[in-house]
C-alpha cells in the first residue's frame, strides 16, 4: 500500500505484456472464463471507484494488489462476502455457482490465504494410511448430513472439529494439514460456497473424494473433471466404502488422478503469471466498461 499507484500505473504495461506465445494463449483462455461477459457494459458515476479504504478485510487488500494499477477513477462493482448470488451488474466476486447464468460474477483471486495453501507433500501415496479422513467445522446442514450418512462407513475417520455444537457422536480433534496428508484419501466438502481444503489436497500425494463441485472461484473448480482430477461421490455418499476399496485395490489408478490433480494445481503457482492474468481480467472488465485505454487494451491482446 506503500508504493505510489502512478509507479504501479507505469509498471503496468510491461506486466501486461510479460508473456507471450503459447502461454499468453493460456493466460488469455483464463481471463475468458474468469470474465464471461463478451459485451460493452455500463459502470455508472456514483458507483465504487479504485481508492483505498482503510478496511481490515483479507478481501480487500487482495484487492488492492491488484486495483492499484488503475486510475483511481475507474468505477467497478465488486461483493466481497461468501455470496453464490449471482449479481445484477457485472460484478468482481470470490466465488459463484457453475451452472445456470453467472456471467456476471467475475472471479478473482480473493480470500487468498485461506484458499490458496499450496504447500509440497513430502509424504509419497504408498506410503500413507489407507483410510479416508475429513476433518472440519460442520455448521451447515448438509454438512451435518454428511456426517450421518458418512457414520460408520469402514475405513474412514471422519469428524466434526467444533467444540461447541457439534454431536458427541460426531465430534473429533483436530488434525492438521500434515496431519490429514498422511492418509491415501482425503474428503471435500463445500462449506458456505467451496471447500476450503481442495486446493491443498489437489496439491498433496492424496487422492481427493468428493461430491461434483456445485460453485467455483479462481481455481477453477467448473474445470475439474470426475475421474480425472477426483473421485465422484455419489450425492449422499453412498459409494465411499466401495470408492475406498477399489483404490486401495489399485493404487496406479489413484496415482494417475494424483498426478492429473497436481497439474491443475501447477498452474496457479507461479506468482508472475498470476499477476499478470489477474491484471487482465481487471483490464477486460475496464475495456468492457468504456474505461480502459485502448492502447492498454491492444498491449493486453484483449479479444
Amino acid at each position: 500500500m506503500c508504493v505510489p499507484r502512478l509507479l504501479l500505473g507505469a509498471r503496468l504495461p510491461r506486466y501486461l505484456d510479460s508473456v507471450s506465445g503459447e502461454e499468453r494463449m493460456r493466460l488469455l483462455e483464463r481471463v475468458d472464463y474468469y470474465l464471461k461477459i463478451d459485451r460493452p457494459f455500463e459502470v455508472p458515476e456514483g458507483t465504487s471507484r479504485c481508492r483505498f479504504r482503510k478496511v481490515n478485510s483479507i478481501y480487500f487488500f487482495d484487492f488492492q494488489k491488484l486495483i492499484r494499477f488503475f486510475p483511481s477513477r475507474y468505477r467497478y462493482f465488486h461483493r466481497f462476502d461468501d455470496s453464490l448470488a449471482v449479481p445484477p451488474n457485472p460484478a468482481f466476486v470470490k466465488a459463484r455457482p457453475i451452472s445456470g447464468g453467472n456471467s456476471n460474477s467475475v472471479l478473482l483471486k480473493l480470500d487468498s490465504v485461506r484458499h490458496f495453501r499450496l504447500s509440497r507433500d513430502p509424504m509419497p501415496f504408498e506410503a500413507k494410511k489407507p483410510l479416508a479422513v475429513f476433518r472440519g467445522a460442520c455448521h451447515q446442514e448438509h454438512r451435518r448430513e454428511f456426517l450421518r450418512l458418512t457414520a460408520g462407513v469402514p475405513g474412514t475417520d471422519i469428524g466434526d472439529t467444533r467444540k461447541r455444537g457439534a454431536e458427541p457422536e460426531f465430534q473429533r480433534d483436530y488434525l492438521s494439514v500434515p496431519q490429514q496428508r498422511e492418509y491415501k484419501f482425503i474428503l471435500s466438502v463445500e462449506g458456505n460456497d467451496v471447500a476450503t481444503n481442495l486446493k491443498w489436497i489437489l496439491s498433496s500425494n492424496s487422492l481427493c473424494f468428493m461430491r461434483r463441485p456445485r460453485c467455483e472461484t479462481w481455481f477453477m473448480e467448473g474445470k475439474l473433471e470426475a475421474g480425472r482430477h477426483f473421485v465422484a461421490l455419489n450425492d449422499d455418499y453412498s459409494d465411499l466404502g466401495e470408492k475406498i476399496d477399489f483404490y486401495n485395490r489399485n493404487p496406479e489408478r489413484a496415482l494417475e488422478i494424483i498426478r492429473n490433480a497436481q497439474a491443475h494445481v501447477a498452474q496457479f503457482r507461479d506468482a508472475r503469471s498470476e499477476r499478470t492474468v489477474a491484471l487482465m481480467v481487471l483490464a477486460k472488465y475496464f475495456a468492457l466498461s468504456g474505461q480502459l485505454d485502448p492502447k492498454l487494451a491492444a498491449i493486453a491482446g484483449l479479444r
